[in-house]
């Protein structure tokens, strides 16, 4: 027998590709679409049911379906857990206060995979030992062989023990990788050396050879049909398994070796270029799925390091996390070395940002449960005090009260309206009561009416008049209805809608520039806001200043930018008039809100 089937693994030019690469292969996963077979799961419960079936029974745990059970089960545990969150936001929960529940099947799925692990490690040890011992067994029977080499004669006589050497050495299976090429060499050596002493008569010897080539042409015809298999994984497989009988197959004429090794070699070589190419292609695509769930982790972790200042935040970050999460969907297989760790990452990841996202909804709900036993108390305290007739010291009470439920942080905007709403009712109904039951303020309120009246009265023939100092008239007119106090309650609306009226269409007869009205209409009103609180009229003169202050600066700014333009153009100059026209128009609001505050500290002197 030639070099050529010596050593048929070594002439493949894709390296150790039988006995090495068939030994790698068994530790690798198959792609995914390559393996018809694998069973197609529904539920974590069957995982589960097969995981602890490995798990407690003799069966050999395999690495590849291991690793595929644990990707299939924590896929289908992310997407119960986006279901779940779904689920509960379109039922009308909140999503602010979702909460992730302990999934008992991921705790006992743990400890089952904990079991195989161990197994698996075991089993590992027990192979590496019994190839080991197929290694001693072979080198043993190579030996044997090897001291057959004496005489033509005496391989004559040792034939039988010969056959059964060779029937022995098929019976072991496995031996360390790095050493199967090197032992088939030795082996292969021998046997023809034990063949070429072999003294057999003629006929015999060439019904031998006739019989090998049979096979062997076989063999060849088996291994080129493998070209139109469409399955490149199930082709190569299958084509280790013809290598094995090639190998295991005596020699042919040494005439013929030559040429059926060549066909052999050449059907094999077509098999493993194509799976050659097949797993270059699949890794190059599972390199670039796990660059792309890499970025996927790091925006997750990105997300979940940025500090969420309220409620807005941590929605917007949710958002944006369950975006990432269904474009992971998208990608396909990482390496198999990564795949588990990359998934573990991004699961992390998540976790963690929707744990800490638990956590603080746990606690601004129990802020808010806290807030709104305090409103609830203070409600009970104005309703004790709705119906008191002791007017003084009521007001102060309440007056106090609506400063103690100031200082009470936030609670949902549904029920702090509720709250709200019920706490003014308590308060309005003392308050309109006090009004309604004022003796010496009822009689003064009846005057102030008859008063303000006489006022309308004369507003309206002005504006059948005309002629010089007509303006003049009505200001003083204006005047005078400010200066007069409260009228009863029940008049005061259809009177503030006759004054104005009246008012309206004097300043529009008399051309009065729209912000004199308002400031009229400011200084009607200064009186109810008075009556809002204690501290209603410094309030509202804090608000003033803070729109007085503001408005100056957009006035200087727009007063710099002016000093920029270049009116030499007609485009230029139509520009700066529009910025003018803008400056005057913030100038004449300022001037107002000037107004508006001297008016409250003279309201404020009037009280003292």
């Amino acid at each position: 027998m030639d070099s050529q089937e010596k050593a048929p693994i070594e002439e493949q030019n894709v390296g150790q590709d039988v006995v090495e690469t068939a030994a790698a292969e068994a530790e690798q996963p198959v792609a995914e679409g390559n393996e018809p077979e694998r069973k197609q799961y529904q539920t974590k419960k069957e995982v589960l049911e097969r995981v602890r079936e490995i798990a407690h029974s003799d069966e050999a745990p395999k690495k590849d379906e291991v690793d595929y059970l644990k990707m299939v089960f924590y896929k289908m545990h992310l997407a119960e857990r986006e279901a779940e969150f779904k689920e509960y936001t379109d039922g009308g929960g909140d999503p602010e206060q979702y909460q992730l529940r302990p999934d008992p099947d991921e705790e006992a799925f743990k400890a089952e995979m904990g079991i195989i692990k161990e197994r698996r490690q075991k089993l590992f040890r027990e192979q590496e030992q019994e190839k080991q011992e197929n290694l001693q067994k072979k080198l043993d029977i190579i030996e044997k062989i090897k001291s057959m080499l004496t005489s033509p004669e005496d391989a004559n006589k040792s034939y039988k023990e010969f056959k059964a050497l060779q029937d022995e050495w098929k019976e072991i299976k496995n031996v360390p990788a790095e050493r199967a090429n090197e032992l088939w060499r030795n082996y292969q050596l021998y046997v023809e050396q034990f063949y070429d002493l072999l003294k057999l008569n003629s006929e015999a010897r060439e019904y031998d050879f006739k019989k090998n080539l049979e096979l062997k042409t076989k063999l060849c015809e088996a291994a080129e049909k493998l070209a139109e298999e469409t399955d490149i994984i199930s082709a190569f497989h299958q084509l280790q398994k013809l290598h094995q009988e090639y190998r295991e197959t005596g020699p042919t004429a040494k005439e013929l070796r030559e040429e059926i090794w060549g066909r052999f070699k050449a059907a094999s070589t077509v098999i493993n270029k194509r799976h050659q190419q097949h797993f270059e292609s699949l890794r190059a695509k599972e390199e670039e799925n796990l660059e792309r769930k890499t970025a996927l982790c790091e925006k997750v972790e990105a997300i979940a390091a940025e500090e969420n200042k309220g409620s807005s935040d941590w929605e917007r970050h949710t958002k944006q996390i369950i975006e990432i999460q269904t474009e992971w969907k998208t990608i396909g297989f990482a390496p198999q070395k990564m795949n588990v760790k990359i998934f573990e990452r991004f699961r992390a990841a998540c976790d963690n940002f929707f744990a800490r996202k638990a956590e603080y909804f746990r606690a601004l709900k129990d802020g808010f449960k806290e807030n709104a036993e305090k409103k609830r108390a203070l409600i009970e305290k104005a309703k004790a005090l709705q119906d008191s007739t002791d007017w003084k010291s009521t007001s102060d009470k309440l007056i106090n009260l609506q400063k103690e439920w100031k200082t009470i942080g936030a609670v949902p905007k549904k029920i702090g309206d509720q709250l709200w709403e019920e706490f003014l009712g308590a308060c309005n109904k003392f308050f309109e009561a006090r009004n309604a039951a004022g003796v010496g303020q009822r009689g003064e309120e009846h005057q102030n009416l008859d008063k303000k009246r006489s006022v309308i009265e004369q507003l309206k023939a002005a504006a059948e008049e005309a002629g010089d100092g007509l303006q003049e008239r009505v200001q003083k007119l204006v005047e005078e209805y400010q200066s007069i106090g409260h009228v009863p309650f029940k008049e005061k609306d259809k009177l503030y809608e006759e004054y104005h009226a009246v008012l309206d269409k004097l300043y529009k007869d008399l051309n009065i520039s729209v912000a004199k009205r308002r400031l009229s209409k400011f200084k009607d009103n200064l009186r109810q806001v008075a009556e809002r609180g204690e501290n209603a009229l410094d309030n509202e003169r804090a608000r003033l200043m803070r729109q007085y202050e503001q408005l100056k600066s957009e006035v200087q700014t727009y007063e710099n930018n002016l000093g920029f333009l270049n009116a030499s153009s007609k485009k230029g100059n139509s520009l700066i008039d529009e910025m003018n026209r803008k400056v005057q128009k913030l100038k004449d609001e300022v001037q107002l809100v000037r107004e508006k505050i001297k008016a409250i500290d003279a309201e404020n002197r009037n009280k003292e």
